[in-house]
């Protein structure tokens, strides 16, 4: 049984070939197709480069089991398939921007996204008219466009262009979903949640490092305590019986607070190192 992966080609292609890397997942150019068809190492897995709004629309229709796309398309698509995991990776907002505040007559509104831009001209009850872009929506206003509806990380590019957003349409970034079929089929839903798998493992391990600290007899209880570990913290007598070792798997944005904490719990010989993977 093929699981059939569709990948996608453009700004998430880095954050999704490193995310697979990470997991053991290996995807190496293919030479058929310009490269489009490249070699993964999972077994039995025949994988595809595609746009990411392809990737939706090939999931949708049947043709891929699974596949990375971006929250954005699947609602502008309003495609039938199941997202299986948020990577939290090229996260964006689809905003409506424009250089001031909007006329007061008819207004030219571009964007990619038709429909979601669509919806916001109706939410806002606007007389518009929509003029379809093929990216650099950011330089249609003034002369083109009274207002857009686009993507933005961080609106230095909104910025750049003189434009301001008007509304937050939406928050997206990288997902992978699923076909709803390809869940219906036992193998393959089980392919699908091994990929899952995988992959969660990686980002749970980069959001945590791994805290190593010695403790002795009397501050034990309190080292411990100071630790925000998943479950419980691992603790082993020291050679000698000198002492603990203590180590936990902590969030990384806790240090700050955790490394005084168990500092002034008696703490001492504090190491802390990168996770690869966390299976819980």
């Amino acid at each position: 049984m093929i699981l059939r992966l569709g990948l996608p080609k453009g700004r998430m292609e880095g954050g999704v070939l490193s995310l697979l890397g990470d997991a053991g997942i290996h995807v190496r150019p293919g030479g058929g197709a310009r490269g489009y068809r490249p070699d993964v190492s999972l077994p039995e897995t025949e994988a595809k480069l595609l746009k990411p709004q392809n990737v939706v629309e090939m999931l949708a229709a049947g043709s891929r089991d699974a596949g990375f796309a971006g929250a954005d398309w699947v609602a502008e698509l309003q495609a039938d398939v199941i997202e299986v995991l948020d990577t939290e990776l090229d996260q964006v907002q689809i905003v409506a921007a424009a250089p001031g505040d909007l006329p007061d007559r008819r207004v030219v509104v571009a964007s990619e996204y038709e429909r979601l831009a669509r919806a916001w001209i109706a939410d806002r009850g606007l007389a518009a008219e929509f003029v379809r872009s093929y990216g650099a929506t950011e330089v249609f206003p003034p002369e083109d466009a009274d207002v857009i509806v686009d993507n933005t990380a961080t609106g230095a590019t909104l910025e750049a262009n003189g434009l301001r957003v008007l509304d937050v349409l939406m928050r997206s970034s990288t997902r992978l979903y699923a076909n709803p079929r390809a869940l219906e089929d036992s193998r393959r839903r089980q392919r699908i949640e091994d990929l899952v798998l995988l992959l969660r493992s990686v980002l749970d391990a980069r959001r945590r490092v791994m805290l190593e600290v010695n403790a002795s007899a009397e501050c034990l209880d309190a080292v411990v305590a100071a630790l925000p570990a998943m479950r419980r913290a691992t603790v082993s007598p020291l050679f000698g019986n000198n002492g603990y070792a203590v180590k936990a798997a902590v969030p990384r944005d806790a240090l700050p607070r955790v490394i005084p904490a168990v500092k002034a719990a008696g703490g001492t010989d504090v190491v802390v190192s990168r996770l690869a993977q966390i299976v819980p």
